[in-house]
Formats: C-alpha cells, sequence, structure tokens
C-alpha cells in the first residue's frame, strides 16, 4: 500500500482514502439499493455492472487529472464553459424529460446531464476570475461584474429546469467570492437582488394561473408545491398516509426508522423495494437502514473529512487560483452530500440532488471524480514544490509550514 501510494496515487493519502472509501461504499449501496432496477432488467447483475463501469472510468479519470498541472486545467474550463453553455440552451428543447424535467440530452444512446459539466466549469472559471482581483477596485469591479454574467447566464439556463442546481452553484460561487475577499457592498448587493427576484417569483407563482405562464416557466409551480407540501405537512392529521406526492419522504423515514443504532446489514433492507428512487435520491435513506446510525454517521464524517482537509490545503497553497478552486469543488461535493442527506431525512422538500460519487448516475459519478482529480492533483503539486519526499501532512513534531495569509 505504501509503494501504491508514494509510486502511482500522488497528492493527499487522506483523500485518496476517503475518494476509495466512498467508491467501496457506493458498489455495495448501489448492489442492495438497485433491486427495483434488478427486477425490470433481463440481467439482474446489469445495473451493478453499469454502476461498476462508471466508477472504474471515474477512477481511470481522477487519476489522470490528478497528474495534470492545474494551471492547464484553468485554460480548458473556458472551453468547457462554453460547451456546456451551448449544450444547456440545447437541452431546453431537445432534452430527455423524467420527472416532468428535460436535463438529460441523448446522444448516441449515451445519455449525461450537462448541468453538471457546466458547474464544473463555472467553479474553475470564478476561481480564476477571483484570483485575478488585484487591491484596486477597478480590478475588483470588473472580474466581480465578469463572475456575475458569467454565474446569472449558466445558473439562469439550469434554473428553468433545476432549481436546486441552480441555487447550489450559486451558493458556492458566492462563497468562493466571500473567500477570496470581494467587497461586501458587492456581495451584499448581489444577495439583496436575489431575495427580492425570488420573492418576486414566488409572488408571480401565487398570483398567476399556471395555464397562464409561459412553458418555459412552468417548473416553478412544481418547486412551490414541494415548498409548500413540506411545510405544512406538520399540521395535517393525515401526515402518515401514504400517498403518490409523499411516497418517497414516508418510505425514506421507514427506512431510517429500522436502522436503528446498527442496521439489518448491508443486503437486507426492505425498504428498497418500496421507496422510489431508492437508488439515487434517496440512497443515503437506504444506509441508514442497513448500516445504522453508526454507518450514517460514519458517511457524514468522511464528507467532513474532504471539507477539512480541503481546507488545509487551502492553509498551504502559495496562490490564489488553486486555494479558491480547492475549496469551490469541496464545497461544492459537501454541500450537495447535505441537501441530498436533509432530503432523506426530511428536513428539507424533495429537490432531486444525487448524493455524490454513492447514488446512480452517471455523469454525476464521472465530473465528481474529476473534482476529486483535480483537488488531489493540486496537492500533488503542494507535495513536489515543497515537500517531495514526505506526505502532505506535518508530522505532530513538525511545525507546519508558516502561511502569508495576504497572498490569499
Amino acid at each position: 500500500m505504501e509503494i501504491l501510494f508514494k509510486r502511482y496515487l500522488k497528492g493527499d493519502r487522506t483523500l485518496w482514502v476517503v475518494f476509495l472509501g466512498l467508491c467501496i461504499l457506493s458498489i455495495i449501496e448501489m448492489y442492495s439499493a438497485s433491486s427495483t432496477l434488478a427486477y425490470k432488467s433481463s440481467n439482474h447483475a446489469l445495473p451493478v455492472i453499469r454502476h461498476v463501469g462508471f466508477l472504474t472510468g471515474g477512477l481511470i479519470i481522477a487519476f489522470i487529472v490528478h497528474m495534470i498541472p492545474y494551471r492547464w486545467i484553468r485554460i480548458v474550463s473556458y472551453l468547457g464553459l462554453f460547451l456546456s453553455a451551448i449544450l444547456l440552451v440545447f437541452v431546453l428543447f431537445k432534452g430527455h424529460s423524467e420527472n416532468d424535467a428535460a436535463r438529460w440530452l441523448v446522444i448516441g444512446g449515451i445519455q449525461f446531464q450537462p448541468s453538471e459539466l457546466a458547474k464544473l466549469s463555472v467553479i474553475i472559471v470564478a476561481a480564476d476570475l477571483i484570483s485575478r482581483i488585484r487591491d484596486n477596485t477597478k480590478d475588483e469591479w470588473i472580474y466581480f461584474r465578469n463572475t456575475i454574467i458569467m454565474l446569472f447566464l449558466i445558473c439562469g439556463l439550469i434554473l428553468l429546469e433545476n432549481f436546486s442546481t441552480a441555487a447550489i452553484l450559486f451558493i458556492v460561487v458566492f462563497i468562493m467570492m466571500f473567500i477570496g475577499r470581494i467587497s461586501f457592498k458587492y456581495l451584499g448587493t448581489l444577495a439583496g437582488a436575489i431575495i427580492i427576484f425570488l420573492l418576486l417569483g414566488y409572488g408571480a407563482v401565487k398570483a398567476i394561473p399556471e395555464s397562464s405562464m409561459p412553458k418555459a416557466f412552468k417548473r416553478a409551480y412544481t418547486w412551490v408545491a414541494r415548498i409548500e407540501r413540506h411545510s405544512d405537512k406538520g399540521a395535517k392529521e393525515n401526515k402518515y398516509i401514504i400517498t403518490d406526492k409523499n411516497r418517497q419522504e414516508i418510505y425514506g423515514q421507514i427506512a431510517i426508522a429500522r436502522g436503528g443504532v446498527f442496521g439489518v446489514l448491508p443486503g437486507n433492507s426492505v425498504e428498497r423495494d418500496y421507496l422510489p428512487q431508492a437508488y439515487s435520491d434517496f440512497i443515503y435513506s437506504i444506509i441508514v437502514e442497513e448500516m445504522g446510525l453508526i454507518g450514517g454517521i460514519a458517511v457524514i464524517i468522511m464528507y467532513l473529512i474532504l471539507l477539512f482537509r480541503a481546507g488545509r490545503i487551502v492553509m498551504n497553497c502559495s496562490s490564489v487560483f488553486p486555494a479558491i478552486l480547492v475549496m469551490g469543488l469541496s464545497l461544492m461535493i459537501v454541500l450537495q452530500t447535505f441537501i441530498n442527506m436533509s432530503v432523506a431525512t426530511s428536513l428539507i422538500p424533495v429537490t432531486g440532488q444525487p448524493l455524490p460519487l454513492i447514488s446512480r448516475g452517471g455523469t454525476s459519478i464521472l465530473i465528481t471524480c474529476i473534482y476529486f482529480g483535480i483537488i488531489l492533483g493540486i496537492t500533488r503539486q503542494i507535495i513536489a514544490d515543497e515537500k517531495p519526499n514526505d506526505s502532505f501532512v506535518a508530522e505532530e513534531d513538525e511545525p507546519l509550514p508558516v502561511v502569508d495569509l495576504e497572498s490569499l
């Protein structure tokens, strides 16, 4: 194992362990949670084989990406941004619909989500723009303006079919700008404008009948209905009656309740056969049912380790771009994780966000592996520049390197 890490898996060893651990957990839980897909397939092993194939491809991609200098990723991201914008426009007209939302493109029999490529490209380009800001007001305004134009364009295209993805991307870039020390007057104005926009949008949905709303904006009625149903369910006497509208939430709660402290062990889930989307949006409910409270907390800790390590990486970066990029990519993974878990535990309305690297979904898995590859590549370069013969973490009797906070 020591030789493996030193010779092939360069970068932060702890992140490699988290990455590989999530992949192994994903295979175990997909084998259990995809039972409904197995019943429908002529080959019962096909859903798991497909999932393992995507994970294997993702591992190969992550390994390749982590060997690429981040300055090349910085350049290629602009091409990715241009391509993703075209695909997002195309998916609005020719997209494959599922659950009343056109989010997928099918080309040559391959189905993928352009929004996943858009998220990756936006984060990298935003990190580049923020890193170019110097100490004068003119520079700050120019790059802040360019970041906002890009963000509004991409989030606007995603928003028409996927509110939660657009919201997560906006929040991540907003935090990146905060970390990059964009002036509070700009950030405050932006936050205020977004709040006003959301209030006006909610008012329009409540005031305009759905039949009179343009088709492009009809998805908004689904969002508002989910929010209102979630906020009102506690006051209803029949909140435990299972209907088509609350089926996912109720069976998700039942799965979590059955898990107890130690769970029923992998492969013994009962609710996987009743819970819609058990293999994607609600896979965390199946994890808790099979692995119990202990397993559920362990999964949370794995993602928190990623966020903690990202903070350590930022403190060891000698320039702004890799620091902002690592934090942005880590926040995207962790924020999406906790939104998925919050949906599974009925803390927030259903959003359709997968659990990164664990839920079924080819595009999501491959793009998440690229996230890890970029982060690991940055740690590899830090080690090569500062500690070529040591691991990323300082030993207990060795002081951490002095960091010039002004450079960040």
